[in-house]
């Protein structure tokens, strides 16, 4: 059973994201399952650090917007979703190629929502674990 109160296609969400940070850094959303989200970001010069690998706000941003995006299609109707708080542990470095976030909740309420988002590299290894807290508010 879908846990989506307002539901966006794919395409919807992609088209929400022109000239956003989204767009700046080639997020993409690509599925969106009965309680998950899926999202992609390429690795490359315009988000590297000057290691030369992902740099973690990169990978912050990619998780506030798949976690971002999901509390709103969870949220009632009539109500808007901004970030209360978010945190990442970056456990494994990325030169290049595509990484992956999916957004699960943790809990869904009235006035708060917590999501977890795991980011993965093309070879299905955990790169970033995160956490992001939204606030729920009457629009």
């Amino acid at each position: 059973m879908s846990i989506w109160k307002s539901p966006i296609s794919v395409e919807e969400a992609n088209g929400f994201s022109l000239n956003t940070l989204a767009a700046t850094l080639d997020i993409h959303f690509t599925e969106v399952g009965e309680d998950y989200v899926v999202a992609t970001m390429p690795v490359d010069h315009r988000n590297h650090q000057p290691m030369g690998i992902l740099h973690g706000g990169a990978s912050v941003a990619l998780a506030e917007t798949v976690g971002s995006f999901a509390a709103q299609m969870a949220a009632e109707p009539g109500y808007g979703c901004v970030g209360l708080d978010i945190n990442a542990n970056h456990l494994r470095s990325v030169r290049e190629g595509l990484v992956t976030a999916i957004a699960k909740p943790i809990h869904i309420g009235r006035s708060t929502q917590v999501w977890e988002i795991n980011i993965f590299d093309a070879a299905d290894r955990k790169v970033c674990a995160s956490r992001l807290t939204m606030a729920v508010l009457k629009i």
